[in-house]
């Protein structure tokens, strides 16, 4: 029998979600954080929070507001709006937590939640990745995935308007 009624019970608030990982952290689980805009869901998407999945029990994800996500990517950004973003990583079954933040960078959210591990996709380093310094000086660490080549969200809607 599907539980469809927990995918809702998958998006945190801030405060509920800091709740959460300290019932987490008492049952002696880790927990991975990463974020993005995830505005159109892809197999590159899929890859990386499998990756962070695969980092600790439990993975968080941090899912940029559409006003944040507006200031980063553009005006005609996002395609999706927040909640739908949300719901759609709540729906995935390696997605424990899914929480949207205001902020550009997710600074604040991982400076509450402390993860064990903050996972990033990309070509960064560890010294410009948002809340680095502070999850290692918690006794944490971070990971940083390859990108999956040939997979944006950028790529996608710029396919779809040749094809329009």
């Amino acid at each position: 029998m599907k539980q469809t009624s927990a995918i809702n019970n998958k998006i945190y608030t801030l405060p509920s979600l800091m709740a959460a990982v300290c019932g987490w952290r008492i049952k002696g689980l880790t927990v991975s954080f990463t974020n993005g805009c995830f505005d159109i869901l892809h197999e590159g998407h899929i890859f990386s929070l499998s990756q962070a999945a695969n980092e600790a029990d439990i993975l968080i994800v941090g899912v940029n507001s559409d006003a944040s996500t507006k200031r980063l990517k553009g005006e005609e950004r996002p395609v999706n709006n927040e909640y739908s973003r949300a719901l759609l990583l709540a729906s995935l079954a390696i997605v424990d937590a899914v929480v949207i933040f205001e902020e550009d960078t997710p600074q604040a959210l991982i400076t509450n939640l402390l993860p064990d591990v903050l996972v990033k996709g990309g070509d960064y380093t560890i010294e410009q990745i948002v809340g680095a310094k502070e999850v290692m000086a918690n006794g944490g660490r971070v990971v940083i995935n390859p990108i999956v080549q040939g997979f944006s969200t950028t790529g996608i809607i710029e396919k779809i308007r040749r094809l329009g």
